[in-house]
């Protein structure tokens, strides 16, 4: 196996590399290296270094679909392919990861395309955590013309908020940045809530950094419309059997390291918001809205 699996799946789980797009553009293009460098001599052998390869990157997170489902794609292209040759299964894999990947940018631009739409001149939008899909869409919206103020937070306990904000003033974009309490004191002066999403349940429900449903239940509270933007790959298949999205435990270390001994700290990365707070969820075939089991399917199918 390719040195850059266990590498990159390291990265993945230690978050230095952050973000759903992010983790899954990482995993592909580590399994296209294993393609090109791989060793195997027989069709067999190749796919179980793939599959031993999707094992390792699905074990690195927990609540990553995106990732999930791209691999998957890939191995299932792998396994069905009509040949027994390594060197034509090793082309094709690295071929179906270069439309994957080009299919992903595409679709971070049709989502961008599509959201800006919801954005008026003069807005506050608020948002949350890191998303380059939400900045994106932000983006296209001050290219469009539209004079708009965004409000982010912080995002305890990794300051991922910290990347938006960064983001934002680089493009000239008039950011406010609010530690992750005061939501509530600014949401009076918001317009929209626009933030990303790491998986979509079969319901619609939404998991995305821990927080996020406390801002949707604020946002409600103050009638203010709650936007996921999200790619329909963040779907969970795994929620159509009824298995609840797995919220990833991370080490408690990353809230605080010197903690007094016996204390015990709790750190979960993502939190799960209800369909009933989301007002639409913004996808690159269009946008998702309760009910959300028949409003997504229909997607899927376009």
């Amino acid at each position: 196996m390719a040195e850059t699996i266990p590498i990159t799946a390291e990265k993945i789980r230690k978050l230095q590399v952050q973000g759903a797009r992010n983790v899954a553009i990482a995993a592909v293009k580590a399994i296209q290296t294993q393609a090109k460098q791989t060793k195997t001599k027989t069709k067999i052998q190749y796919l179980n270094e793939l599959k031993e390869a999707q094992t390792i990157f699905v074990a690195s997170r927990e609540t990553e679909p995106l990732m999930r489902n791209a691999i998957r794609w890939i191995v299932t292209k792998a396994q069905t392919a009509k040949t027994e040759k390594v060197e034509t299964l090793s082309r094709n894999v690295v071929a179906n990861a270069n439309q994957f990947l080009k299919d992903l940018e595409d679709s971070k631009e049709h989502i961008a395309e599509i959201g800006a739409n919801r954005i008026h001149d003069g807005s506050v939008v608020f948002t949350h955590c890191h998303s380059s899909t939400v900045t994106r869409l932000l983006t296209k919206a001050k290219a469009d013309g539209k004079n708009i103020k965004v409000i982010c937070t912080e995002t305890r306990p990794a300051y991922q908020g910290r990347i938006t904000a960064n983001e934002l003033v680089g493009l000239g974009i008039e950011t406010t940045f609010i530690v992750d309490s005061a939501a509530r004191s600014f949401m009076g002066n918001v317009d929209v809530v626009i933030v990303g999403a790491d998986a979509i349940t079969s319901e619609g429900n939404v998991v995305n950094k821990i927080g996020s449903s406390s801002i949707a239940v604020l946002a409600n509270e103050a009638r203010v419309p709650f936007y996921v933007v999200s790619e329909l790959l963040k779907f969970d298949p795994e929620t159509l059997n009824g298995e609840c999205e797995k919220i990833e435990q991370r080490s408690p270390n990353e809230v605080w390291k010197e903690a007094p001994p016996k204390l015990i700290v709790r750190n979960p990365a993502f939190d799960m918001t209800p369909n009933r707070y989301v007002t639409a969820i913004i996808t690159e075939r269009g946008i998702a809205r309760a009910p959300y089991g028949e409003s997504l399917r229909a997607l899927f199918a376009l």
